[in-house]
């Protein structure tokens, strides 16, 4: 009787389509979930997103969970995540994507887990950083350390959104350093975004773990975004 009073007052609606969820669904409703458009990307050594950063920046792995479009599913959900306050669906998000990742060589070895790092000042606006969230569903579940002091934004940068490829690299160039680079020496890490487009952002962060001896690097994120 608690819970269905408790309905009345806040309802829980899917994130995805706005219908009310029964007890047993969280955050998206079945329907819904069964139809997210995954990639399966993990599953391809060679797919879209490794193809962004071929013969620039050398990685094991590169994959995105979802394949993004306008007004589609996956989109109502980063907006839920990113302006909605709703980083408990980040978090889930990242373990629904440590369930496909269980499996594979790549992924489940790996030593790190590392959120692209969000600037103070939006981390202040915004109260956390989606990629973070998702990325902490991700070490959770697939028990693999979540590291978030690695890399740094010292720069506050504009919105990507609009910008085109070339001025997404020159909106991340030089923004990022490195803290403690020792501790990496020899490791496999995996850096997480929420969405990839160009690669910008990822490629600014990679090249400066390259400076490191030994290490490895993946990628992934919740979504790719085909330009």
């Amino acid at each position: 009787m608690l819970d269905d009073f408790l309905a009345l007052i806040y309802p829980r609606n899917c994130v995805s389509c706005g219908n009310s969820l029964f007890k047993h669904e969280e955050q998206v409703c079945n329907y819904c979930y069964t139809n997210l458009p995954k990639t399966n990307f993990h599953k391809q050594q060679r797919n879209p997103v490794d193809a962004l950063f071929y013969g620039r920046t050398p990685l094991l792995l590169a994959s995105s969970f979802y394949s993004f479009t306008k007004k589609g599913s996956i989109q109502k959900i980063l907006h839920a995540i990113k302006y909605k306050h709703n980083k408990d669906l980040a978090v889930l998000v990242g373990r629904w994507y440590a369930e496909d990742l269980k499996t594979n060589e790549i992924i489940s070895k790996a030593d790190f887990i590392i959120p692209v790092p969000l600037h103070s000042k939006k981390f202040k606006i915004r109260g956390y950083n989606q990629s973070e969230e998702f990325a902490r569903g991700l070490a959770e579940d697939l028990q693999i350390p979540l590291n978030t002091n690695v890399l740094k934004r010292k720069e506050f940068t504009e919105t990507q959104t609009k910008k085109s490829k070339y001025e997404r690299w020159e909106n991340v160039e030089d923004v990022f350093e490195l803290i403690a680079p020792d501790t990496f020496k020899n490791k496999h890490v995996v850096i997480v975004d929420d969405v990839i487009t160009t690669g910008a952002t990822i490629e600014a962060c990679c090249q400066l773990l390259q400076q490191i001896e030994g290490i490895q690097i993946s990628v992934l994120s919740i979504a790719y975004a085909d330009k």
